[in-house]
């Protein structure tokens, strides 16, 4: 794990290895870096860049009030900045692809390309209140091993899922403590998301923004939060678009799932010079 500090003074975390095209992978709203180990194996010549946002796994805690994706985008720029990469690819997961889709708002010139992971232009209002559900809430599972044994249930959509991934993700999502399992992420993340409300502004300008940059979509075939409508009209505006429905999955696709490689692999040939 290695740090920087932000422009407000913020230290955040982030991982970086490997070599090749610089690909940052921008994690889902509650989540962090490492939601990519699972694909980091399977891209061995690239150079992955992973940061946890502020608020997020290793990174301190803020004012509630920068928890945002426009400051979210502002700390990539400047962990960019910090690494010296002049350009880099986007892999976006949920909240990670609206980032993504505002940094080619603001800094297109500086991306490669991008991958949206169960992400679009259009977000599912039953979605929003199944995150409204748990977010900023300590799960009721007191221990790691308990968390993992429920997550079958509590995790709808998803089938043929090993016990070991879901012995990975609880300990990706949590911390185990005594008084028992704490999230892995600052609880005033709800109030910001509560203040910001649940309209969101016309994103369709933002995935526009993406136009000409190689592109990817991937879909959990049960999300509900990227519906399929949504895809077929992101299709037809982007008909070059990779686009891979995962089987089995809902929102979020671990991106190791063969679908989702086989996507990701012909996304980034077209990022080769």
């Amino acid at each position: 794990m290695k740090f920087f500090t932000a422009t407000d003074g913020t230290r955040l975390a982030y991982r970086d290895h490997g070599t090749g095209i610089p690909v940052i992978c921008l994690a889902g709203l509650t989540r962090n870096g490492d939601d990519f180990n699972y694909l980091a194996p399977h891209l061995p010549n690239v150079r992955l860049i992973r940061p946890d946002y502020r608020g997020r796994g290793a990174s301190d805690w803020a004012d509630h009030t920068t928890y945002s994706v426009p400051q979210e985008a502002a700390d990539t720029i400047a962990l960019m900045d910090h690494l010296g990469v002049e350009r880099a690819a986007i892999i976006g997961t949920s909240r990670g692809g609206l980032i993504a889709m505002g940094l080619a708002a603001m800094i297109k010139p500086r991306l490669i390309g991008v991958c949206l992971n169960d992400i679009g232009p259009e977000i599912g209002a039953s979605a929003i209140d199944d995150i409204m559900g748990y977010l900023g809430r300590r799960p009721v599972q007191k221990t790691y091993d308990a968390a993992a044994m429920a997550r079958p249930k509590l995790m709808t959509g998803f089938a043929n899922v090993p016990p070991s991934r879901w012995a990975q993700e609880v300990r990706i999502h949590y911390r185990e403590q005594p008084d028992g399992l704490h999230i892995n992420y600052d609880p005033a993340l709800r109030t910001a998301v509560e203040n910001a409300g649940v309209s969101a502004p016309d994103l369709w300008p933002f995935f526009d923004a993406l136009g000409g940059l190689p592109l990817a979509l991937l879909r959990g075939e049960n999300s509900t939060l990227l519906t399929q409508d949504t895809v077929d009209k992101m299709t037809t505006r982007r008909p070059d678009m990779h686009v891979g429905i995962i089987p089995d999955r809902a929102h979020v696709p671990f991106l190791d799932e063969p679908a989702s490689l086989d996507v990701i692999h012909a996304w980034l040939t077209d990022l080769t010079p």
